[in-house]
């Protein structure tokens, strides 16, 4: 199990870096990652805020 968290932690470490590196004009495979890496990181936050409205619930405990 640790080894499996390891391994999308640098996955995760490795895309942000991809992502700097591309907004610095890197090279063209570390465009394509990029693009990858902002795309998954959209969808997931698109699915944690459907998530939430789907429970009908709201976290707000103000």
């Amino acid at each position: 199990m640790i080894l499996v968290l390891l391994g999308v932690l640098a996955l995760v470490v490795g895309g942000c870096v991809c992502v700097v590196w591309a907004a610095r004009g890197g090279p063209r495979w570390v465009r394509v990652v990029s693009t990858v890496t902002v795309t998954a990181g959209e969808l997931l936050s698109a699915g944690m805020k459907g998530s939430r409205g789907r429970n009908g619930s709201s976290s707000s405990d103000e």
